[in-house]
């Protein structure tokens, strides 16, 4: 063994280094090299996830932006009122009838985009919508009977107004024989068509107070470029605010709610979120249509396809509770109580004071009363009725998305107008939808794979090696150094036994040669 041992320290000695400081010094830079992979590649990593994912002209990521590779769909539901005549005469449950589903298939494209000084972007959003004939369940020919959401608007308006203004209101309905519910094709009721309040209001109302359409449609003016200008941080300069709206048509906040809190439109558009998200992230997500910023929380793990892991993140049960139980709701009820049921979201003032309340789809997370009050809707499902969003993580990029939402009618008995004089105050269903993506492109989950999997385990091996090698090589050259200086000290002991011996031979012969002189 000892044998062995110097035969190996001779053969590194000669054929790796032959001087054994500059060794420990080599395997010493690879123990700190593996101590810094240790404990700063996560931070490199993210670094250059940070500078890919901000989005700078001419980027990958800048083109997936501004013209996402992906196709959303939007599926609607409407509602078709089947008893409205028993339902006004006899004051009988309404009965209901879901239709659908009509698929409409989408591309979205960012236009008009221009960067500016202070590291944000601004744009308008483009959507195009195509009928899927293939894959909706109807075509949009198909005829409906719905509330009159520009009639019940304009009484429910007017319940507080003076008497004289709600006789006049039922003359003019009379005349133009306006009645609570009307008749139209799905793709009027989504499309629009020519209202008669809405054609004499262009007329009647004063300039400055006119609706800015002529034809209602639940989907009115969607199917283009939107006028809205909006403005977001492009994360090249600070990376948390990647993706965050900075202004909408100019404002950093909205006017119709009670706080600043409530009136912040710092949230994302819901496909991409600032990187790097954790189960403690709370995402914020901003509609224009919803008029506020909606919140998700993460409620689990999710594997989408390609083997590609994320977060689940979808809005907290009290979301839309009343202000009984969720007591930051307040902020939402300016008007004062009564505020919106359980569940529900007046976005009125949103709307052009038209009593719209938003929920999610058959009543999801909402009292039960509201669903009683009708017939024809089952009960809500969690899979079918919950809006969620599933994140990578460490990207911040939506990997699938189902934004839920149901359009309903709250309408106000109004006695003076005969034509509404028996329709109770009632929370009307009109239709629910459901828009998101399935997946993304293969290419882009393979190279979000790639991103996240392959970091992780390159920073196990190459940890593993820095430490095995660095440490090898250090425990070799000590152990070596400390044979060379063994064996150095053996031989100066040896070579001064020889000398101390050599000394004490000379002085015996000396002695004898004095003992013969003198005895001679």
């Amino acid at each position: 063994m000892h044998g062995r041992g110097n035969r190996l320290c001779a053969k590194l000695s000669s054929a790796f280094l032959r001087k054994w400081w500059f060794v420990i010094a080599f395997a010493l830079g690879l123990l700190v090299l593996g101590v810094l992979v240790t404990f700063g590649f996560t931070t490199l990593v993210r670094a250059v996830i940070n500078h890919q994912v901000a989005l700078r002209k001419g980027g990958q990521s800048f083109g997936w932006w501004s013209k996402p590779p992906v196709e959303p769909i939007i599926r609607i539901f409407v509602y078709n009122v089947t008893n409205a005549d028993e339902f006004l005469n006899n004051g009988t449950k309404p009965v209901l009838d879901e239709l659908g589903p009509y698929v409409y298939v989408q591309t979205w494209e960012k236009v008009n985009i221009v960067e500016n000084p202070n590291g944000t972007i601004s744009y308008n959003q483009k959507r195009v919508y195509i009928f899927d004939e293939e894959q909706s369940e109807g075509t949009e020919d198909d005829v409906v009977i719905v509330p009159n959401i520009p009639m019940l608007s304009a009484t429910s308006q007017s319940k507080h107004a003076a008497r004289f203004l709600r006789l006049a209101m039922a003359s003019i309905m009379d005349i133009l024989k306006i009645k609570p519910f009307v008749e139209v094709s799905v793709g009027q009721l989504l499309w629009g068509y020519e209202d008669p309040l809405l054609k004499l209001a262009k007329d009647v109302v004063p300039k400055e107070q006119k609706l800015p359409y002529e034809e209602f449609g639940l989907m009115y003016g969607k199917n283009s470029t939107s006028k809205d200008r909006v403005t977001i941080w492009s994360g090249v300069d600070d990376i948390t605010k990647y993706g965050i709206i900075d202004k909408y048509n100019g404002r950093s906040h909205q006017t119709h709610w009670l706080s600043e809190q409530c009136n912040r439109l710092n949230g994302t558009d819901g496909s991409i979120f600032p990187p790097h998200i954790t189960k403690n992230t709370t995402l914020h997500v901003y509609e224009k249509d919803l008029c506020r910023l909606l919140p998700l929380s993460f409620e689990k793990e999710v594997t989408v396809r390609n083997g590609v892991q994320g977060y689940r993140f979808s809005p907290a049960p009290d979301v839309f509770a009343s202000v009984d139980i969720n007591k930051d709701n307040m902020c939402y009820c300016p008007a004062g109580p009564p505020c919106a049921p359980n569940g529900m979201f007046n976005v009125s003032l949103c709307q052009y004071d038209s009593p719209i309340l938003l929920s999610f789809p058959h009543f999801y997370l909402a009292d039960q009363s509201l669903r009683n009050a009708v017939e024809g809707i089952s009960p809500p499902e969690k899979e079918k009725h919950q809006l969620f969003i599933d994140v990578q993580p460490e990207m911040g990029t939506a990997l699938r998305a189902r934004a839920r939402i149901q359009i309903n009618l709250a309408v106000s008995q109004v006695v003076d107008i005969k034509q509404v004089a028996n329709f109770p105050d009632i929370v009307f269903p009109i239709l629910w939808f459901e828009e998101g993506i399935d997946s993304l492109p293969d290419p882009i989950l393979d190279l979000m794979k790639v991103a996240t999997t392959v970091p992780p385990k390159a920073k196990f091996v190459l940890t593993i090696a820095l430490f095995a090698i660095g440490g090898f090589l250090f425990v070799i050259a000590v152990f070596c150094l400390v044979r060379k200086s063994h064996r150095q000290s053996t031989l100066h002991l040896e070579g001064s036994n020889y000398l101390a011996t050599a000394s004490i031979d000379q002085a015996k012969k000396k002695a004898k040669l004095e003992n013969g002189s003198h005895t001679n």
